[in-house]
């Protein structure tokens, strides 16, 4: 019974594999003692699959990483397994308290494997080869119904769609990513932000001093209506310090244009090797006044850069306003998270939370099915299976150009 219940859920082959099992036990005491040994079987497995899995044949995905799963998807939002008579993991739900860093699932996390082709050095940091133009790196977060990060998930237990289609095929997961980060903080120092700025400023440093590792860089960005980067990307946290002092709050407010040269400028010309995590922090209070960029411009740079923008709110006032929707619809766009402080003293919870969620990611890398280098904007569309649980991803990336 227990071989039986685990080929149940690869319901399309179920009466398939039974009667196989049949016809080869026939072969052994009779053709047809099998053939009835196979009938018996077929119908045992197909009554106990469950119906949401009684779907089309669909040709199993064949991840590198793990030949053992493979990712599930939903064409049509129709249930259809993938899965190699693997269980489900047990998730672990992280409690998103700054001070608690996310609980570790029991087995050792899944990226201290390394890629066929990459290396893990004792850091336990991925040394890989670059990506093809053919190859997508999707980074994202899962969290509960309490907005807590949930970890240990495994690759069968999400979804995806690329521009509508299964991928051809999956080329790694990860769980609890080390993949190294390129992350820049965009101070908003125009002076509607003159009376939060010390608080903006010792936040952001406090940020840096938990969240970069030994291959991780940062870069520090201030804006009114131009803009202003006081240190390139480093991993020495006493210059990015010395940047952010350099700061000076005053003038008007050019957040999309601040934005859109980030990615240009920094995250499009990043010619690191292997595959990178790209953020923005951007602190602000959502208000523009004095941009050429429109918001649509700025989020597809980001999304052309396939970095993630987390904001933090500077308003601080009882109800929200335009300028934290702005926020909102830039971090959700590209895969990110406002976060709205009730007081400027706050500002560092927000920080927190996102050092938090950056130790919480999933990494996934695939090959799309009908790609080309034609510079369109493919959609993706992750999600997980289990209502339970929501996945924050960006919405979708541009193809390369023709070269």
């Amino acid at each position: 019974m227990a071989a039986m219940a685990a080929f149940s859920i690869l319901a399309p082959g179920a009466c398939q594999l039974s009667a196989q099992t049949g016809a080869q036990t026939g072969a052994q005491t009779g053709a047809q003692t099998g053939a009835q040994t196979g009938a018996q079987t077929g119908a045992q497995a197909a009554a106990k699959t469950p119906a949401s899995f009684l779907t089309p044949p669909i040709t199993p995905l064949t991840p590198l990483l793990t030949p053992s799963s493979a990712l599930i998807a939903q064409p049509a939002l129709q249930t259809a397994s993938y899965l190699q008579a693997a269980t489900p993991a047990t998730p672990t739900p992280a409690a998103q308290t700054p001070s608690q860093p996310p609980a570790q699932p029991a087995p050792a996390p899944a990226d201290q494997t390394a890629s066929p082709n990459g290396t893990v050095p004792p850091g336990g940091t991925y040394t890989l080869p670059p990506l093809e133009t053919n190859e997508v790196n999707l980074i994202f977060t899962v969290t509960d119904s309490k907005g807590r990060f949930v970890t240990g998930l495994q690759q069968q237990n999400f979804g995806l769609l690329d521009d509508g289609r299964p991928p051809i095929s999956v080329l790694q997961f990860t769980q609890q990513t080390n993949l190294p980060l390129r992350v820049g903080v965009l101070l908003d120092t125009s002076s509607s932000i003159r009376q939060r700025f010390q608080f903006e400023q010792d936040s952001a440093i406090e940020f840096f001093l938990q969240v970069l590792h030994l291959n991780d860089r940062a870069f520090i960005e201030g804006f009114d209506v131009e803009q202003d980067i006081t240190q390139n990307f480093t991993n020495n946290v006493d210059l990015l310090n010395q940047g952010i002092r350099k700061l000076r709050p005053g003038g008007g407010t050019a957040l999309f244009d601040a934005v859109y040269k980030a990615c240009r400028d920094e995250m499009l010309t990043l010619r690191d090797s292997g595959t990178l995590r790209r953020a923005l922090v951007l602190v602000s209070d959502g208000d523009d006044n004095y941009s050429r960029a429109t918001e649509n411009d700025a989020i597809k740079e980001c999304q052309r850069a396939q970095t993630i923008v987390y904001s933090i709110s500077t308003n601080v006032s009882p109800s929200r306003d335009k300028g934290d929707e702005i926020l909102a619809q830039i971090s959700k766009a590209t895969g990110g998270q406002a976060f709205y402080p009730v007081r400027i003293e706050e500002v560092a919870n927000g920080f927190r939370n996102i050092e938090v969620e950056l130790r919480s990611q999933y990494s996934l890398v695939y090959r799309p099915a009908n790609f080309k280098n034609d510079g369109s904007f493919r959609t993706i569309y992750l999600h997980a299976l289990d209502p339970r649980y929501k996945v924050r991803a960006e919405e979708g990336y541009f193809a390369p150009k023709p070269q």
